[in-house]
């Protein structure tokens, strides 16, 4: 069983609690710009053991009778059919999937914002389309100088020419289906309009790393640089922090890079700013509720790892720069990062070496390391979840779960009928005809029930997994890395 860094029944109660003194500091409207995932956060919940995917939601659902979420999405990304890398569906699909899920959830979806709109035709059908929907929506515009020139951008041909918009909750969350979408820019609209109103409203930003209260080179803050290698993104001390209260604060360079442009922007707005630094902005509290920081740190220098590997394989594949990897290696040695903290990548090695065909490993929840090799039937990623649910099982390893008789038959029909070159099992079929043996072979069915004890478990293979395996493994929640190289010396891999 994993151990467990983080108390997530604290964080729970904890951050629900900051958020409503925020929300009463300001005289009852808060609105909290949310970075990063709403939900599905498995980055922290990597680095955090114990932090549950879904504890962001989880949180807001504990106050939501006060909750109202605005959904900003940037017209240009309409008009570029901007895609979600992870999901790879389009932003403007996913703002639909978005509302969907927090409707699921109870919690109330008043909006959705188009920022940065300029009469985008993509944009205006997507505008219609929720519309006929039913859902509210309106249009903020760019602004000439933003955010440097502070008395244009609050000024009625500024952040007044934007629509606002409407809100009937005293905590309004402003999210979005990715970075960009100019969700900052929305609060700050909205308190423009609101003090023009007569409404107390205020504005806090909800950013779960970097971990503030964390040492700057701690390995949970190096690992959210890691996350983010490929942007601008450095930790950094924050000087406002610094010079403000006399103690040290970790934020990022973005956030410290605009304070002194938001500070001004409020003390225009408001007459006075509420804050002293860009740390004082935020409402995070993760840094208070890890209970057993070694485990923490174990955790995120093996992220660091994989993100590593990711990027060496991204940089094979043209979708990563050598950048990228420079960086990587850079913060792999100032969180001491080697492969030696990973077993399973020397183990997958030494497989490959003994065999001489691509191999995998994988460590059990139990610390034992199990292996797997490239066969006539089976590929590398193939055999060695086998392996992997016959160990958890405690199934020997002479016992067959799948028959030559079901396995021959499969891959015929791969290579004969479907046009298939190569024909080993991928995961996917391997997993369907694990589930047809285990209506007759009762060590088929009981491997099969071992599928959710591998959730969390490391697996390094020594070549690039194929796109099938990758996203199977990743549905199993296994964390998968890759020596950057493939399998065959062939121009194309798809």
């Amino acid at each position: 069983m994993q151990a467990i860094g983080f108390d997530n029944q604290k964080y729970l109660e904890t951050q629900s609690g900051q958020i409503r003194k925020r929300i009463a500091q300001f005289g009852g409207k808060l609105y909290l710009e949310f970075g990063g995932k709403l939900f599905d956060d498995y980055h922290a919940s990597r680095v955090l053991p114990g932090f549950e995917p879904d504890s962001k939601i989880r949180m807001l659902l504990k106050m939501k009778e006060d909750v109202e979420i605005v959904v900003a999405i940037n017209a240009a990304d309409i008009e570029k059919n901007k895609i979600r890398g992870d999901l790879g569906i389009s932003y403007d699909e996913d703002v639909l999937r978005l509302i969907d899920i927090f409707r699921g959830m109870g919690l109330f979806v008043g909006s959705v914002v188009l920022t940065q709109y300029t009469g985008q035709a993509a944009a205006d059908k997507f505008f219609q389309r929720l519309q006929n929907l039913g859902i509210r929506c309106y249009r903020h515009y760019p602004i000439a100088g933003y955010p440097s020139n502070v008395p244009h951008i609050v000024s009625d041909d500024g952040l007044g020419k934007n629509d606002y918009i409407e809100t009937g909750h005293s905590l309004v969350v402003v999210t979005a289906p990715g970075p960009g979408s100019g969700k900052m820019a929305t609060c700050l609209s909205q308190l423009y309009h609101d003090y023009k109103r007569g409404i107390t409203a205020g504005y806090a930003k909800f950013e779960t790393f970097p971990i503030w209260n964390l040492p700057l080179k701690h390995p949970v803050n190096l690992a959210y640089e890691a996350a983010t290698a490929d942007l601008d993104d450095v930790n950094m001390i924050d000087p406002f922090h610094l010079e403000a209260y006399g103690t040290t604060a970790v934020n990022y360079n973005r956030d410290v890079e605009i304070f002194p442009v938001l500070n001004a922007i409020f003390q225009k707005i408001q007459g006075e700013s509420p804050y002293q630094s860009p740390t004082d902005m935020g409402v995070n509290m993760v840094g208070n509720c890890i209970v057993d920081d070694e485990v923490c740190r174990a955790a995120s220098r093996m992220e660091i790892l994989r993100r590593y590997y990711t990027a060496c394989v991204e940089k094979v594949q043209g979708r990563g720069s050598a950048e990228t990897v420079q960086k990587l290696e850079l913060l792999k040695q100032q969180a001491g990062v080697t492969p030696e903290i990973c077993p399973a990548v020397s183990a997958a090695l030494l497989k490959a070496e003994t065999t001489g065909a691509p191999a995998g490993a994988m460590i059990l929840p139990d610390g034992r390391v199990v292996t797997g090799k490239t066969s006539d039937t089976l590929g590398a990623a193939s055999a060695l979840l086998l392996n992997a649910l016959k160990a958890v099982g405690g199934i020997g390893d002479q016992f067959e779960l799948i028959s030559a008789q079901v396995l021959e038959p499969v891959c015929e029909l791969k290579t004969r009928y479907l046009g298939h070159r190569n024909p080993r099992l991928h995961t996917d079929e391997v997993l369907m005809a694990l589930t047809i043996s285990a209506l007759t072979n009762p060590l088929a069915e009981l491997a099969q029930q071992q599928l959710p004890k591998l959730r969390g478990c490391e697996a390094h293979f020594t070549v690039i997994l194929s796109e099938v395996d990758a996203k199977l493994l990743k549905k199993l929640g296994i964390h998968v890395s890759c020596q950057p190289k493939y399998e065959t010396k062939k121009l194309y891999h798809k």
